[in-house]
């Protein structure tokens, strides 16, 4: 399999999703007053999507017998201010890959919904199918039809008038690797119709607390939503992940009941959630716009090929590239690396020049085309009213995250999730591509790529994701006009 540079489709594909720069809807008095003479409408639903047979999970489990712990589920949130809609979806899976371009297509196609205003976030729970590997391929297309479904039920129950409440808090539950300081913010969307909560949307950034091993299950953010849907009948409870590659929710030493351990860090992230919620939120209720662009992200140069040659003397080079979970898949980017050497293939530049497959590879183009191929990285801004709201295709590392919040926070309220879409290419920092630490590798060992990240790919993420919504990295505070001690110009 050759990988090279993006054709004449790939660029036309990167120009459609780029479109016109993401612009506010007015200034905030502007916006205010629209909320005041609209009336938004919201539906739920809810579908169970725990498999009935064994199949290889994230975790690397296979259930056989296929019980579970705690059912998987999706969940559908609606939002339709008149115009526009938007559809928000979570599942109890690490991801959404095989379901994913199916969804968008049909959706596109039967409900009139462009893919910018679906909305496709993950718990990131490895106690599911993973649909990189082949035999799964099947549950992600059953996933696809069952999903699609619910956003047609979550549709049909729209009602309004629907409220939307912003607010945000912290949970000190999770661990960050190898980076200080952490990010323990929950950040929280209140929809209330008729004076009711019909939904809470909220997020955190952490990998899962895995429950009891050998069984599917949800994690620790399955019992988070059960328990905030047994208090209140009616409501469905909607959490995805944030940006948390690099962070992580375990078990506390020493656990032997991990059944119990995780319920409880479950019920830790529900009462934390009900305390945002209880709180002061903002309003932010208001017409919905959505905008979806690739941020193409820069490679680094391939390493020597003196050096290729010596990381290829000790592994087979003639078996092709093999695929999630054949341990040999490790070093399909040193086949890739040596190959591109002896065929004079020229190393790609950018993360967008190739095509993610089903199965994690990356190529020029797809055996059978679609109308909406993988390509990192995919970045979703919408404006909400005075929320913006935005979800990163990817596991990037919560320092990015951080940036993004602290940047988009100096202009009113906003929502950053990770984990958005199809495959879980981690987006690592510029000090973890300089230790070359399990995420910054991820692109060459899980990815087939033949070269790794460049040390500019955090900052090129920071400001790509920004420039999707129209703003840009805050300035240092100290060179803004209005700062008090600043010197007036000579």
């Amino acid at each position: 399999m050759t990988t090279v540079g993006p054709g004449a489709k790939a660029l036309r594909y990167i120009e459609r999703m780029r479109r016109r720069e993401f612009l506010a809807l007015g200034a905030a008095a502007g916006v205010a007053a629209q909320s005041r003479t609209m009336s938004l409408k919201t539906g739920t639903a809810k579908v169970d999507i725990t498999p009935d047979r064994p199949r290889l999970c994230a975790s690397g489990d296979k259930p056989d017998p296929p019980v579970a712990y705690a059912r998987l589920h999706s969940r559908v949130l609606t939002l339709f201010d008149g115009t526009k809609r938007i559809v928000f979806v979570n599942y109890d899976l690490n991801c959404l890959d095989v379901a994913t371009p199916i969804l968008r297509e049909r959706v596109e196609r039967e409900l009139g919904i462009a893919p910018a205003y679906l909305v496709l976030l993950a718990t990131h729970n490895h106690q599911g199918p993973i649909q990189i590997a082949a035999e799964n391929f099947d549950y992600g297309r059953e996933l696809a039809e069952k999903i699609f479904a619910a956003i047609r039920e979550a549709i049909a129950s729209e009602d309004g008038p629907a409220e939307l409440l912003f607010g945000n808090g912290y949970g000190y539950f999770t661990r960050a690797q190898l980076s200080h300081p952490p990010d323990y913010e929950m950040q929280l969307l209140k929809v209330i119709r008729g004076g009711t909560v019909a939904a809470l949307l909220f997020n955190y950034p952490t990998h899962p607390q895995l429950g009891p091993r050998k069984m599917y299950g949800a994690s620790h953010p399955g019992f988070a939503m059960q328990e905030l849907e047994e208090k209140f009948p009616g409501v469905v409870a909607i959490y995805a992940d944030a940006c948390g590659g690099n962070q992580y929710t375990l078990a506390p030493e020493g656990t032997t009941d991990f059944l119990a351990a995780c319920k409880a860090r479950g019920q830790e992230v529900a009462q934390t959630a009900l305390q945002i919620a209880g709180g002061k939120l903002e309003e932010v209720s208001g017409p919905i716009q959505s905008h979806m662009q690739l941020v193409s992200l820069p490679l680094a140069d391939p390493i020597p090929y003196k050096q290729a040659l010596g990381l290829a003397r000790d592994i087979p080079m003639d078996i092709g590239f093999k695929a999630f979970p054949d341990p040999r898949r490790d070093t399909n980017w040193i086949r890739a690396l040596v190959e591109h050497y002896k065929e004079g293939v020229p190393f790609p530049k950018r993360i967008s020049e190739y095509i993610c497959t089903d199965e994690e590879f990356l190529v020029k183009k797809l055996d059978a085309p679609r109308k909406y191929p993988c390509r990192f990285v995919e970045v979703l801004g919408a404006r909400i009213g005075r929320l913006t709201l935005v979800a990163i295709q990817g596991e990037p590392l919560a320092e990015i995250g951080m940036r993004i919040k602290e940047a988009l926070r100096q202009r009113g309220p906003a929502m950053v999730f990770g984990y958005f879409a199809e495959h879980n290419l981690y987006i690592p920092t510029r000090e973890n591509v300089r230790l070359d630490l399990y995420q910054a590798q991820a692109l060459r060992v899980q990815y087939t790529c033949p070269v790794g990240w460049s040390l500019d790919v955090e900052e090129e993420m920071v400001k790509g994701a920004l420039g999707v919504v129209g703003a840009e990295p805050w300035i240092d505070p100290r060179e803004q006009k209005s700062y008090p001690l600043r010197r007036r110009e000579a």
